[in-house]
């Protein structure tokens, strides 16, 4: 396992992040166990949930992956050389609807969700406690460009950051991140720490894959500058970059089967682009799903590269990825395709 500074501290992380938020949906609790087992035993330290999940969002399964977390952890006797990250939901539609109310980033909202996400993970802390998406209106979750509108009532960054100050200084947290956010975003909250002298952000937890390197455009030079480190997420785009879905496949207990809405890398664009990659793969003798993960490891801005899966035999798979290194000849190949299919999925 290869290992990175978590920002500006000197809290080392594993390459491969294990994303969790099959926890409680897809997964049971035994088989989050068994998951969480095999990543330590293979080196990962780091460990990446929100009390949103599990995913898809629903009020009977909200809370459930940082509870299967929380009976795992309550057995270990290494939390302090764990890095556990949780989020903080904002508010949204009626799909978050079912969390307090419909969740906002102040004060109250914030402080029992980070109390709520402590008794459930059974820990004294949170490692890294990131900003799930932005309050404010602003182009995520598949917006590529920024639509002005006009501001509503929204929780003004200053306000949020100030609570996750005293969250910090209380020792419930130990570091601060963000996740689905933009250069202005980032920028906001390094801002503000500087003036007020509260923690800095460490992270960005954005969605960066070989279908979607819109993190490239502003991110990939504000962010390195400012020592702040890519978590990058949905690598494998919903696992449509290993190919299983591909000629209209939906295998049986796969993501895409179950939940059919999920969409956001199963347009045309998306589906030739990943037809392309997973091609040059083949031709290489590589796995697809391996080469997609080693292309975004080999990225000199990526702190940590959030894997997930709903097997152990997917989760053996996805971990190798740290140990392949790419040719030129396959660099050169996965340029020339994104130069034709130009993210095709954001």
């Amino acid at each position: 396992m290869k290992y990175h500074k978590l920002g500006r501290t000197n809290i080392e992380v594993s390459l491969i992040c294990l994303g969790t938020m099959t926890f409680g949906e897809q997964n049971t609790e035994a088989e989050a166990h068994s998951q969480l087992d095999y990543a330590t035993e293979h080196g990962v330290n780091f460990i990446d949930t929100a009390e949103l999940y599990a995913i898809p969002p629903r009020a009977e399964t909200q809370g459930l992956t940082e509870r299967y977390i929380g009976s795992w952890l309550k057995h270990r006797l290494d939390r302090d050389k764990l890095v556990i990250a949780s989020k903080v939901s904002g508010p949204g539609e009626d799909w978050v609807g079912h969390i307090r109310g419909g969740p906002r980033l102040n004060r109250k909202h914030m402080t029992q969700a980070l109390n709520d996400s402590l008794q459930r993970l059974q820990t004294d802390y949170i490692d890294l406690y990131q900003i799930h998406w932005p309050e404010r209106n602003t182009n995520f979750f598949g917006q590529l460009g920024f639509e002005e509108r006009e501001e509503k009532d929204d929780i003004p960054i200053e306000e949020t950051l100030s609570v996750l100050n005293d969250f910090v200084a209380s020792g419930k947290v130990r570091q601060i991140g963000i996740s689905n956010e933009t250069p202005w975003g980032a920028h906001e909250y390094l801002r503000l720490a500087e003036i007020h002298d509260w923690p800095r952000i460490v992270t960005v937890q954005n969605p960066y894959s070989l279908l979607n390197r819109s993190y490239e455009i502003g991110l990939a030079e504000f962010a390195p500058r400012e020592q702040l480190g890519l978590m990058a997420y949905s690598p494998l785009g919903f696992g449509v970059m290993s190919g299983k879905y591909l000629g209209g496949k939906k295998p049986a207990g796969s993501r895409l089967g179950l939940f059919e809405g999920y969409t956001r890398y199963s347009n045309l664009q998306g589906i030739a682009a990943t037809e392309a990659y997973v091609k040059l793969a083949t031709e290489n003798g590589l796995s697809p799903a391996q080469m997609a993960l080693a292309w975004i490891n080999s990225r000199p801005f990526v702190t940590a590269n959030i894997i997930g899966a709903t097997s152990l035999e997917q989760l053996a798979e996805n971990i190798a990825s740290v140990d392949i290194e790419l040719n030129t000849e396959v660099l050169a190949g996965i340029e020339a395709i994104h130069t034709r299919h130009p993210n095709p999925c954001p």
